[in-house]
């Protein structure tokens, strides 16, 4: 899997919560100034080439839509920050996230005991 830009990461947004868009209904998503149809066109097949959209062919166009999950790029990118910055830890990140004061202790393990295997 490879990292998207933002630009790429808003359009997956629009699939994610759409489900599968013409590259005329992503545009309609858009406030004015709307990205130029080529434009959109353009970030669309490259999101195709980094395998998170395929394609139908729908008379003379194509109905684009997400075969990566937005729950799938999640991890990914999140393993990607753990592994730069807390050393490839994910205890690391949630005793750093404690330190900080972002999550409690108790309500870490509050959350933990409520998980399922």
């Amino acid at each position: 899997m490879l990292k998207l830009t933002e630009k790429e990461e808003e359009i997956m947004n629009y699939f994610w919560s759409e489900n599968e868009l013409f590259v005329k209904q992503l545009r309609e998503k858009y406030l004015d100034p709307k990205p130029h149809y080529n434009t959109l066109s353009t970030f669309v097949r490259k999101l195709e080439a980094k395998t998170y959209l395929s394609h139908k062919k729908i008379g003379n166009t194509y109905l684009y839509f997400a075969i990566t999950t937005k729950e799938e790029y999640g991890k990914f990118i999140l393993k990607k920050i753990v592994n730069k910055h807390f050393c490839g830890s994910y205890q690391v990140l949630v005793k750093n996230l404690i330190n900080r004061k972002k999550i409690t202790k108790d309500n870490f393990e509050k959350y933990q005991t409520g998980i399922k295997h």
